[in-house]
């Protein structure tokens, strides 16, 4: 195969991790191409659903809090750019029982950076927004700056970005390898092949696939959405309803205000623990997803539980402590990735994207990364190569090669505050 040209850097992956790579690396001067198997933007991974959660308090651990100001600090600067609102400000609900690591967590970061909050009963949530109904026992963290993001959008205009500063992206171009040539990479894909100084991979569930060091860490999961048509519409507008994460009996949820499409948009972390191969994925919405989510609603947002409206399959990609992976190849330096997963990544991927092109033009970076570091997981001595190779091959489903088939085999491991 005829060895194409030769780019400072190539981006594989080209949702809202690697646009907003490809975008950072570009605009200092690198010569980026960004490859991208898919369209863009497209509905196959996990940066699409017409809103994300944007929250500056973090119950997963408050070290996210700096990560996240430089993150809203970039959404608004591409949204200037753009000339379109990327960033909607609604307040943020964290909520649990008052023991729960959900609420403790939310309060702690807060306190540990100074941020605005107020803590509220359910009862005061209820009277300031009549559309949560949350049990007596609950306990809430109202942050103002919360939010939500329109990932598509967010996407599409960090593409446009990164092309007007000289970046190249090849959608419908799927990679089919890579390895080390010196202190460079070769990519092949089923297009062509291309020469780079530095290889940034943002495949997001495809990681693994990808990057050998990743098998086993990030693993992948079917996840789905629900729309549902409110009793009272007027409850659930942006206005009025902040978006929430929310802890339960019946698990952890996360939910959305009317954005985009019809409907009251919320959706369970790891819906029904389904280990899949990313390539295999079921995306018919079945009977038992509509159910579930549906009995959640009408438990806790009871105006809000009409008619389902829409119900859409997408993925999380997992690792064992769900924290960012963001590195470099432990054996390549010219290699660097990030998994920005566990269903909490989009809203950094303004500030990921400037990790990496750090990482990529110095091997380092300003941003405090030590939480996300490949380093804390042990590496498989077994491994038996050290690239992916050419073409890369088609993995079957995970129950077939023996691995977990639910995350309650996988890890069962709740994350917890550090502090």
């Amino acid at each position: 195969m005829t060895l194409h040209q030769r780019y400072d850097a190539i981006i594989v992956g080209v949702g809202g991790t690697g646009s907003a790579a490809a975008y950072h690396l570009a605009r200092r001067g690198k010569r980026v191409l960004g490859l991208e198997r898919f369209g863009i933007p497209h509905g196959m991974g996990s940066s699409h659903g017409h809103t994300r959660i944007i929250r500056l308090a973090y119950y997963e651990d408050p070290s996210y809090v700096l990560l996240l100001r430089r993150a809203y600090e970039l959404w608004r600067a591409l949204q200037s750019r753009a000339g379109e609102q990327l960033l909607h400000i609604t307040g943020s609900i964290d909520a649990g029982p008052a023991s729960s690591w959900v609420f403790k967590g939310s309060l702690q970061s807060c306190r540990t950076h100074d941020l605005p909050h107020e803590v509220l009963t359910s009862a005061e949530l209820s009277r300031r927004f009549p559309g949560y109904q949350l049990p007596y026992d609950t306990m809430a963290v109202l942050q103002p700056d919360g939010g939500y993001l329109v990932p598509e959008r967010c996407i599409v205009a960090s593409v446009e970005a990164a092309q007007a500063e000289g970046a190249e992206i090849h959608g419908q171009e799927e990679v089919l390898g890579w390895e080390p040539v010196g202190d460079g990479v070769k990519v092949v894909t089923d297009r062509s092949a291309y020469a780079a100084d530095r290889l940034v991979i943002t495949a997001g569930p495809w990681n693994a696939k990808l990057l050998d060091v990743l098998e086993g860490i990030a693993v992948p999961e079917r996840q789905v959405l629900a729309w549902l048509q409110p009793f009272q519409p007027d409850l659930f507008r942006p206005g009025v309803f902040p978006v929430f994460n929310l802890l339960v009996d019946e698990g952890r949820y996360y939910g959305f205000p009317i954005h985009g499409i019809p409907g009251f948009k919320f959706g369970k972390y790891h819906h029904f623990e389904e280990v899949v191969d990313p390539d295999l994925l079921d995306r018919t919405p079945r009977l038992e997803d509509d159910a579930m989510l549906r009995q959640f609603a009408a438990r806790y947002f009871p105006t809000g539980a009409g008619p389902t409206l829409s119900l859409v399959a997408c993925m999380f990609t997992n690792t064992p402590d769900r924290h960012f992976i963001l590195d470099l190849h432990p054996d390549f330096g010219q290699v660097s990735f990030a998994s920005p997963c566990s269903g909490h990544g989009f809203k950094f991927a303004s500030v990921i994207g400037e990790v990496l092109a750090d990482l990529a033009e110095h091997g380092t970076t300003r941003h405090d990364i030590d939480l996300f570091r490949l380093g804390r997981f042990p590496r498989r001595a077994h491994r038996p190569r050290d690239r992916v190779p050419f073409p890369a091959p088609r993995a079957a489903a995970y129950p077939s090669n023996g691995q977990p088939t639910t995350l309650a085999e996988h890890d069962r491991a709740a994350i917890r505050p550090f502090w």
